[in-house]
């Protein structure tokens, strides 16, 4: 018997298949029952541990700029406490996404703390310089928890809850990064620093045996073996170009170190990427990367890491300035902490609201409102600088866009990609935030320093200098809104888009036509189309009926709309189709798609394929 997924109207569609030899599974769709007794603790378990993974990047800030004396090395050297942790959660976030497609994400949701629990217990028990740098790159790969979470969400909840449990989890990184910095500044002011790394420690043992209670491991998995190659490459080829952006104003810009490590990241990344397109199971799918809605999305992620990080880099230096400069608050490291902790918890506030709006107007309108507000605040915030409750207002202004924005870019991307590709595309996603962070803190750091002046024994950056960093935030939202702009929109409210569906559920297909009508222009009178059926066979090369082909279907509108999967005989079926035109689409070897138009009255078409040919040839029967 054929096998069909069936896609419910309101959760996140899949995407056509894209040529592969071996197909992915089909979306699992667990019970209602279960989902319910697995969401109830999923939620809060899974955003706890993205808080922890937020709170191992955070917690050294209050104590950066006495790591030289605490760790007896120079300032430059230093930094790479901070690099370090940058530079592995990088490469780790999408390799550690596509294990959990592979192998298990809550498996893999274990490792990454793990790894980050080893690295901190590592980091509390010593002061050597080396031993300090392996410790807090172990704690790097804690950044794959964020994609690994939010792929277990898509598996475990019902589709009613998803949207803001997927808001909550990409906040978190801002709520724990917020909530930790004023925790860190009393710890560091009132125990040795040490205590720092032993609390983060605890923090992730306990995020663990909470995942070990609370959270289910997901049952769908991608098929093929991990990409070792694909890893090894993109591993090089991000180090050669996040290094020189971190250290490149140590370095210099235009030190042949800097441009050699741009230019060997450019060859490597180039050379990856022809490897990436012609492995049969690559690390990252670059065809679906490249699809519009994917790449716009990340793209904008971009300019989003560069506007949260901003704040978190002007904010608590203009605070903790002696008011001798005329321009400083005066502030302790620990209040300094207080005004700022409102940018995270104003994000995690915001991911009910984001919920509400996006499920009237969709998550592209809901990333530009939180674009627009971001705006908003770094604007305002050019001129509300001069006392401690103005970067109050500044924070819960910026959070709150921030929160908007980064609770819509997992939506927008599980919308575009395959279940089974879920985490790994995330991972990706999640990337391209820290690039945008990076480059933040490059840039931003390159600014404060140029515009900087004496104070006493020390040079402070000056008030243009914060001046114009808020200016280049306000700059790259305006690029990340002019991105959104042209991701593509969801179909508007009161257009019924009818969803394929299983051959179990026929009874249900006119309560999902009428649910999917809020404006009410259907009611119970109003006589249904019959829904129609699309049946056929896919073939090998060889003319061998091909089982397990990913065959997709996308909708008039170009939206996809079923997900299935060929069964022994190599047959397929998808039934509750309305009239219109459908491409369908088989994965196999030349991949092959065709368009067939359903007319109002059909009760069910015949679409097969021969892929036996460069165009593979079709039989559309009726």
């Amino acid at each position: 018997m054929p096998q069909t997924t069936d896609q419910r109207a309101g959760e996140p569609a899949p995407t056509a298949a894209h040529p592969m030899p071996a197909p992915t599974e089909p979306p699992h769709d667990p019970p209602r029952g279960d989902r319910r007794s697995a969401g109830g603790a999923v939620v809060p378990v899974l955003a706890f541990a993205g808080i922890v993974v937020a709170v191992m990047q955070t917690m050294l800030v209050p104590v950066i700029k006495d790591l030289p004396v605490l760790l007896a090395t120079a300032p430059s050297n230093a930094t790479w406490v901070m690099t370090a942790t940058l530079l592995t959660g990088a490469v780790a976030t999408p390799i550690m996404g596509r294990l959990g497609d592979l192998y298990g994400k809550r498996r893999m949701l274990l490792a990454s703390l793990a790894f980050m629990v080893v690295g901190s217990l590592i980091c509390g028990f010593t002061v050597d310089m080396a031993t300090m740098l392996i410790g807090r790159a172990l704690q790097g790969f804690a950044m794959g928890a964020i994609p690994l979470g939010i792929g277990i969400m898509r598996d475990q909840l019902p589709r009613e809850r998803l949207g803001s449990a997927m808001a909550l989890m990409s906040s978190s990184i801002g709520v724990g990064g917020g909530l930790a910095l004023p925790a860190a500044s009393l710890v560091a002011q009132q125990a040795d620093w040490h205590a720092l790394f032993f609390g983060a420690a605890g923090l992730g043992v306990l995020a663990m045996l909470l995942s070990v209670l609370c959270v289910p491991e997901s049952s769908v998995r991608a098929t093929g073996r991990f990409d070792v190659l694909g890893a090894i490459g993109l591993t090089g080829g991000l180090v050669c170009l996040l290094l020189p952006i971190t250290k490149g104003s140590d370095w210099g810009w235009g030190s042949p170190t800097t441009l050699g490590l741009f230019g060997g990241a450019v060859a490597l990344l180039l050379l990856w990427g022809v490897y990436e397109l012609r492995v049969t199971a690559p690390l990252v799918d670059l065809r679906t990367t490249a699809r519009r809605e994917v790449l716009l999305t990340n793209l904008t992620s971009i300019m989003v890491g560069v506007a949260f990080y901003a704040i978190s880099l002007v904010l608590p230096q203009l605070l903790q300035l002696p008011e001798s400069t005329g321009y400083g608050l005066g502030q302790t490291m620990v209040v300094a902490g207080l005004c700022v902790a409102p940018l995270g918890l104003t994000m995690m506030l915001t991911a009910p609201v984001y919920a509400r709006i996006s499920a009237r107007r969709g998550p592209k309108a809901t990333l530009m409102l939180g674009m627009l507000v971001i705006a908003i605040g770094y604007g305002a915030g050019l001129g509300l600088m001069s006392a401690p409750w103005q970067t109050v207002i500044i924070s819960v202004v910026v959070g709150a866009g921030i929160g908007l924005a980064y609770s819509s870019l997992p939506a927008l991307i599980v919308g575009a990609v395959d279940p089974s590709e879920t985490s790994a595309a995330n991972g990706l996603n999640t990337l391209m935030r820290s690039i945008g962070t990076s480059v933040s803190s490059a840039v931003i750091g390159m600014v404060l320093a140029h515009l900087s002046a004496p104070a006493g024994a020390v040079t402070v950056p000056t008030m243009a200098g914060f001046r114009v960093s808020f200016a280049i935030a306000t700059g790259a939202v305006a690029i990340g809104l002019v991105l959104a702009a042209f991701l593509p929109s969801r179909p508007k409210p009161g257009t019924p888009r009818l969803l394929a569906r299983s051959e179990a559920e026929t009874g249900a297909f006119e309560r999902v036509t009428r649910d999917a009508d809020p404006a009410g222009t259907i009611d119970a009178t109003t006589p249904m189309p019959p829904p129609a059926a699309l049946r056929g066979t896919v073939r090998d090369p060889h003319g061998r009926p091909l089982p397990d082909a990913v065959v997709t279907l996308q909708g008039p509108d170009g939206s996809p709309a079923a997900h299935t999967v060929t069964g022994p005989d190599g047959s397929f079926a998808v039934t509750g189709l309305a009239p219109g035109a459908y491409t369908l689409t088989a994965a196999g070897y030349p991949p092959h798609a065709d368009r067939v138009t359903l007319a109002p009255g059909d009760r069910e078409r015949r679409l097969d394929f021969d892929l036996t040919q460069e165009a593979a040839a079709t039989r559309p029967r009726t």
